[in-house]
């Protein structure tokens, strides 16, 4: 079972993409703003990383280079998830070091088709 934090201040968000992705056999840890974000990858080192990239505190963007540019958590997959479609908003946030970006509304399916794909690239470069 994969762990996964999942870094969503909006507690609706974060509550319903738990238990979905509980349902498929994720453990998922939750932070809400991007500092305790930032802090439960360093302690936990999650599998893969949801990271909403407006939030409080520290934004997704700026902990996403924080965590990209630290030896013991540059390693983890970062999937960025905004209600921005724009493609510059993709670019900036692959640009931040997130290694995927998704849109919210979430479609799950797509989702979790990305969290795979990150976690066999992953494996593969271990």
């Amino acid at each position: 079972m994969a762990r996964v934090l999942l870094v969503e201040d909006n507690e609706l968000s974060r509550d319903m993409l738990t238990r979905r992705l509980e349902k498929r056999g994720y453990s998922i840890v939750a932070a809400e703003d991007g500092a305790q974000g930032v802090a439960a990858a360093q302690q936990m080192q999650p599998a893969v990383i949801l990271m909403d990239m407006s939030l409080p505190v520290l934004d997704g963007w700026s902990a996403t280079r924080r965590l990209k540019s630290e030896l013991a958590t540059r390693h983890i997959p970062v999937i960025g998830l905004s209600s921005h479609a724009m493609a510059a908003d993709r670019e900036r946030a692959l640009a931040a070091g997130c290694n995927d970006y998704d849109t919210k509304p979430v479609d799950l399916e797509r989702l979790i088709a990305k969290i795979e794909q990150c976690l066999a690239v992953h494996a593969i470069a271990s």
